[in-house]
């Protein structure tokens, strides 16, 4: 095959799903960001504000149910520019809206193509790595989300100021989209395809799944009536609302709560997303790591998620803290707890089902937690508009003990994790 030295190019491809999940997070972030300024030139209201994002979780559960299958069946490389071409457009989009319903359009067509991107990138990190890798490998290019997460609050105010336009703040990520398709169009291909790719590294990649078909075609019934389908779904289901919740009530929390303001916010948010980037990182490490000990898959992947759900808990008693950096350091460490489930309930789909399914099986996964988090969403919202910042108390108790429950659930639908035949 012509393929002589060792090679390592399988952390390249990483790195461009770190880079995709980067961008979706600053486009998905801007909104959010803006929202205040947005308001006051645009004229809408809150109830109007709040159906436009729920416009977008709304296409975010849908979606994700087809955009999983559809990228099983044209593969990851055109599934992932199919994705990144229409939430970039999207994100064009938002330019030319001038109504609430305009915005509400284009958080639509944002969320059918964002809805795209974990299916592929799962499925990706199942193509190009063993499983033994497979948590670690999710970590990372998840911690895209941080990053963007990180880089929004920076990057898009200076940029609306600079330019004196809030257009500035949607317009900034579009050519970056468009760089990225072509490198992704030139360089991915599959490992036992790819030119960069060493028979060495290829014999690593295939060393525990050396016997699994990515090119047949899944269907939802072939899926559906397997236990680990529904594990995943819980997992999802009660996890990915914590996540949000974070995303769109923290600022509000410590606003409440610490009367901090859209100007100082920025140090806060920086340093939770960071802590939680890092401390996703090494739990995704650590769950890899009692995989090579030896611990076995059921035990060393369910111990992983276990002491992800212990890094949870403490963040019970941020609504009664009453110092700001106490309750900014509960949460940190409670998001990098969810960063490193994320990554293990990602890895489980691996672990579970055979490679020519885990964009399927993903898809599902992301339309479940969408599913929680439209729930929680307006649950959240009606507790705290009858007990204002007293209310966060429910919530953030959830928030600690979720994962916790979750993994109960989880281990009674599947008391040992297998891969299954489809």
């Amino acid at each position: 095959m012509g393929k002589k030295s060792a090679t390592n190019f399988r952390w390249v491809i990483l790195g461009l799903l770190f880079v995709a999940t980067t961008i979706l997070y600053i486009d998905r972030s801007a909104l959010g960001i803006l929202a205040p300024h947005l308001q006051d030139e645009i004229g809408w209201n809150e109830e109007q504000y709040g159906m436009i994002n729920s416009a977008f979780m709304i296409a975010y559960a849908v979606c994700f149910l087809l955009m999983g299958t559809i990228i099983d069946r044209i593969g990851t490389r055109k599934g992932y520019i199919l994705s990144i071409g229409i939430w970039s457009l999207a994100t064009l989009a938002h330019v030319f809206a001038r109504t609430w319903i305009g915005f509400a359009i284009a958080r639509f067509n944002l969320a059918i193509g964002q809805s795209g991107n974990f299916p592929a990138a799962i499925k990706v990190v199942a193509e190009w790595f063993p499983k033994k890798e497979r948590a670690l490998a999710v970590s990372i290019f998840n911690g895209g989300s941080n990053m963007g997460t990180i880089l929004s609050p920076l990057v898009i105010p200076a940029l609306v100021l600079t330019f004196e336009s809030w257009k500035a703040g949607f317009l900034w990520t579009f050519p970056i989209s468009v760089l990225w398709i072509v490198i992704w169009f030139r360089n991915y291909r599959q490992p036992s395809e790819h030119h960069k790719v060493s028979e060495s590294e290829l014999e690593y990649i295939n060393s525990d799944s050396k016997n699994e078909n990515i090119t047949e075609r899944v269907r939802w019934k072939d899926i559906l009536p397997h236990r680990g389908t529904w594990a995943i779904a819980t997992g999802k289901f009660m996890a990915d609302p914590i996540w949000w919740f974070y995303l769109f009530w923290g600022a509000k929390f410590l606003y409440g709560k610490f009367d901090v303001n859209l100007k100082d916010i920025g140090l806060p948010f920086f340093t939770i997303y960071l802590i939680s980037w890092i401390l996703g990182i090494f739990l995704g490490w650590l769950s890899s790591k009692f995989l090579k000990m030896g611990f076995g898959l059921n035990k060393g992947r369910k111990l992983g998620m276990l002491v992800c759900g212990l890094f949870a808990i403490p963040v019970i008693m941020v609504p009664h803290t009453e110092n700001l950096w106490i309750a900014v350091g509960l949460i940190a460490i409670a998001a990098g707890g969810h960063c490193g489930w994320s990554a293990n309930i990602f890895s489980l789909m691996s672990d579970i089902f055979p490679k020519k399914a885990t964009a399927t099986v993903a898809g599902f996964g992301g339309f479940s937690g969408a599913v929680g988090g439209a729930i929680v969403a307006y649950g959240v919202g009606r507790i705290l508009q009858n007990s204002g910042v007293d209310g966060y108390t429910i919530p953030f108790a959830v928030a600690g003990c979720g994962y916790l429950i979750a993994l109960l659930i989880i281990h009674l639908l599947v008391p040992k994790i297998r891969p299954v035949d489809i």
